[in-house]
């Protein structure tokens, strides 16, 4: 069980286990620009961080608070930098956030409907003169020679979900280089020349990330009341992990595709970039995150429902 008695004994196992998830979760926000999204409500208190917990899944209000407790988890960072073969970017400020169901000691991840990752824009370095310019190519030289418009040079990325995170492991919250989850994502380029459709990676052929903590995370238990008020004595808590950033840099990433009209650009920004680019020439680094897991303190104390009233007060902190 991952749950949290009214013994201090107790209180400390809890304060560990949930630990060692919150620094697992730190390791995936791996942002390059913010996906378009309806924004997410706002909690009250000591809620405010789990704003985009899928407490409505089916699976998380089915958590029993005996077998199986639900529980919400979110990280934010913000500042890192991203490697794609040749080009680097520095990232801005990120957000992450799913919800886990424990299964009696076996953890999975529950994603949010809008994807687990979002980030604040990034502009690429150079734009399109950056991206894909100088090239003796057909149609790239002429797009490249009037490039004097800097709106028309902009080039932004955006990292959007290409599946939900898995492989969750547990253990590597609390560790030191080991990978700590999977998280498949693509990256759409966005300027006037590129068109709508230009990304590195796709659904089929993603760049997977697995992040491990750059060292050992530390955490506090922080406990509040069903309405987000803290109160040592509240019902409800969640642990801040601070302390660690997180690296990768075992990922490769595809080539380009759907840039430009009928993807006649994509030869021209794999040249310049480096695409396709093996493990080993890439990387993503996240600078200082900070990570909160929270739930029930006791979840069998809510049983038979505990996911559900989970749900019911994440909803009553919504404000407005």
């Amino acid at each position: 069980m991952f749950g949290l008695g009214s013994s201090r004994a107790v209180r400390g196992l809890w304060a560990t286990a949930i630990a060692l998830a919150a620094g697992a979760a730190t390791a995936v926000a791996a942002p390059v620009a913010v996906a378009d999204t309806s924004a997410p409500p706002t909690l009250n208190g000591a809620w405010a961080p789990l704003s985009r917990c899928p407490v409505d899944d089916p699976a998380m209000l089915a958590a029993d608070g005996v077998d199986t407790s639900a529980l919400c988890l979110a990280s934010a960072s913000a500042s890192g930098s991203i490697t794609l073969g040749n080009t680097t970017a520095t990232t801005g400020a990120s957000d992450l956030q799913f919800g886990l169901l424990n299964d009696r000691g076996t953890f999975s991840i529950i994603a949010p409907s809008g994807g687990a990752v979002l980030a604040a824009p990034v502009q690429i370095p150079g734009g399109l003169l950056g991206l894909m310019c100088p090239s003796n190519i057909p149609l790239v030289s002429e797009i490249c020679a009037g490039l004097v418009d800097g709106d028309l040079n902009a080039v932004t990325g955006t990292l959007e979900p290409a599946g939900d995170p898995s492989e969750f492991n547990l253990a590597a919250g609390l560790s030191a280089g080991v990978p700590i989850l999977t998280l498949p994502v693509k990256i759409h380029l966005r300027n006037p020349f590129l068109g709508s459709n230009c990304y590195v990676g796709s659904n089929s052929d993603p760049i997977v990330l697995h992040p491990a903590n750059l060292s050992v995370p530390q955490g506090s238990i922080v406990a509040f009341d069903q309405d987000g008020t803290l109160d040592p004595d509240g019902d409800m808590g969640y642990v801040k992990v601070t302390g660690t950033g997180q690296r990768d840099d075992s990922f490769a990433v595809p080539g380009a595709n759907g840039c430009g009209l009928a993807g006649l650009l994509d030869l021209a920004v794999n040249l310049k970039v480096g695409l396709p680019s093996p493990a080993g020439n890439n990387s993503l680094v996240l600078n200082a995150p900070t990570t909160y897991l929270g739930g029930f303190l006791s979840p069998a104390a809510f049983a038979p429902t505990e996911g559900q009233q989970l749900a019911d007060r994440w909803h009553a902190a919504v404000v407005g």
